[in-house]
C-alpha cells in the first residue's frame, strides 16, 4: 500500500515538473518586443533606394551644442508639407548660472532630396531671444527680436532615424546703452543631435 502511494506521488511530481516549464514559457511570448512601425522590424541600418522621402513627414529632433561661448540644449519639431520644404519650430536654452537665454524661432528648412544617406539643407527663421538675469542682478527679463540663418547636414542611419549637425548665426536686434537706434548682436550657434521621422499617411 505504501509502495503504491510512493509510486503515485513520484509520478505526480514528474508530471507537474514537466508541465511547469511549458507554462513558464507562455509569458515570454507575450513579452516580445512590439514595434511602433511594424515595417521597420527587419530594416536594420538600411535605407530605401532613391531620394529620401520627406513629403508629409514629421520630425522630432533633440540636440546639444553651443550658443556663443555657452552650452545650449535644443529641441525642434518640424513638418514637411512638400518634398523640399519643412516648417520647423525650434527651442534653445542656454542654462548658465549668471545669465540664461531662451531662443525660440520659427524656421523654414529647404533641401533637395538626394539618393544618399547624407542630406544637406539650408534654414532661415525668425523669433525671439529672452535673456534672464541671474539672482545677483535685480533686473527683469529682456526679450529681443532675432533672425537666424544657417545650414546643416543629416546622415541617415535608416529611413526614420538620422544624425544631425547644424550651424546657424542668430542675429539679435537690441540697443546699446547711451546710444539711440538699433544695434545688432550676432551669436554663433552649433548643434548636434538626432532626428526621428514619422510619416503621416503613405
Amino acid at each position: 500500500m505504501i509502495r503504491r502511494r510512493l509510486i503515485g506521488a513520484v509520478t505526480c511530481a514528474l508530471l507537474l515538473g514537466a508541465a511547469l516549464p511549458a507554462r513558464a514559457q507562455e509569458p515570454a511570448k507575450s513579452a516580445e518586443l512590439q514595434w511602433l512601425v511594424p515595417g521597420m522590424k527587419d530594416a536594420g541600418l538600411r535605407v530605401s533606394p532613391g531620394p529620401r522621402r520627406f513629403l508629409r513627414a514629421f520630425a522630432f529632433s533633440p540636440g546639444i551644442g553651443r550658443l556663443g561661448d555657452e552650452d545650449l540644449f535644443a529641441l525642434r519639431l518640424a513638418y514637411n508639407p512638400s518634398p523640399w520644404l519643412a516648417w520647423e519650430v525650434a527651442l534653445g536654452h542656454n542654462p548658465t548660472s549668471s545669465l540664461q537665454a531662451l531662443l525660440h524661432t520659427f524656421n523654414a528648412v529647404v533641401r533637395k532630396p538626394l539618393p544618399w544617406r547624407l542630406q544637406p539643407y539650408l534654414t532661415a527663421g525668425y523669433g525671439m531671444m529672452t535673456v534672464y538675469p541671474g539672482k545677483a542682478i535685480e533686473a527683469d527679463p529682456v526679450t529681443k527680436n532675432a533672425v537666424t540663418l544657417g545650414g546643416g547636414i543629416e546622415f541617415y542611419l535608416r529611413d526614420d532615424v538620422a544624425l544631425r549637425g547644424e550651424m546657424r548665426a542668430a542675429i539679435v536686434f537690441g540697443q546699446e546703452a547711451g546710444r539711440e537706434g538699433t544695434a545688432t548682436y550676432t551669436y554663433r550657434e552649433y548643434t548636434a543631435g538626432i532626428v526621428f521621422y514619422r510619416k503621416l499617411g503613405g
